[in-house]
């Protein structure tokens, strides 16, 4: 795993001029022997058709083939993560103005479940699903302890704002109930976002962890796997269908 921090991967791609990549729609990323194939970004694409926002990701192995080990317990538990950051302001899904870096988010974590309105596996238990692949929205923000320079936002449920449908967690984290679909190489989600053609987005898998004391960052990105740019430069746009 990488041990480059996304918060200065942030910074650095930024601070680049975005007119430098004003022509780039699709990323395409080498393949690389030293990451995990189901964690190897090949290709990121993002399209809309007016009303509805798809993001893909393409990787060298099979996408969603490799979920973290169980330990058991909420606190430190594992995540693992494809993820599209993006230029967007997180106010446009519920969260505040201006709070950080609005990612769309599938992921996979078999101590927890963090769902509360969606029963993923249809066995009629809501709360037992943290293990299938889900959606979330996740406002990222930098924070120098957590082990890649990044964390989801830690927030106070009843004065930060928070999308209706929320999992009440103490972090910028929404549960939007949208299904993703990991087939063959390919993990692909589409959830509501108007107007979107032109946002600039760029695609990381990565690896997050629960606070081993439960606290504050409550949920750190502690590894990276890959970055799609290779310098978050958010090159990708969303293309109209």
């Amino acid at each position: 795993m990488k041990h480059d921090t996304l918060a200065v991967l942030l910074v650095l791609g930024i601070l680049a001029p975005i007119s430098g990549h004003l022509f780039a729609h699709p990323i395409a990323s080498p393949v690389d022997a030293d990451t995990p194939p189901a964690f190897d970004i090949t290709n990121a694409e993002a399209t809309t058709d007016g009303r509805l926002l798809t993001f893909a990701m393409d990787v060298a192995g099979v996408a969603g083939s490799v979920k973290p080990v169980p330990i058991g317990r909420l606190t430190g538990a594992r995540v693992q993560s494809y993820v599209w950051p993006t230029s967007m302001d997180p106010s446009i899904v519920g969260f505040d103005a201006n709070s950080g870096i609005l990612a769309l988010a599938i992921t996979a974590h078999p101590d927890f479940d963090d769902t509360p309105l969606y029963d993923e596996n249809r066995d009629g238990d809501p709360a037992n699903d943290g293990a299938d692949w889900h959606s979330h929205w996740v406002v990222l923000v930098e924070d120098e302890s957590c082990g890649a320079g990044l964390k989801v936002r830690d927030v106070s449920p009843g004065q930060d704002l928070l999308p209706a449908t929320a999992p009440y967690l103490p972090i910028a984290l929404d549960s939007p109930g949208m299904s993703p679909v990991l087939d063959g190489s390919r993990a692909r989600i589409t959830v509501p976002v108007e107007n979107a053609a032109d946002i600039a987005f760029d695609a990381v898998t990565a690896e997050l962890q629960v606070n081993e004391n439960g606290g504050a960052p409550l949920l750190c990105v502690t590894g990276v796997h890959d970055v799609a740019s290779g310098d978050l430069s958010l090159p990708g746009r969303v293309m109209e269908d």
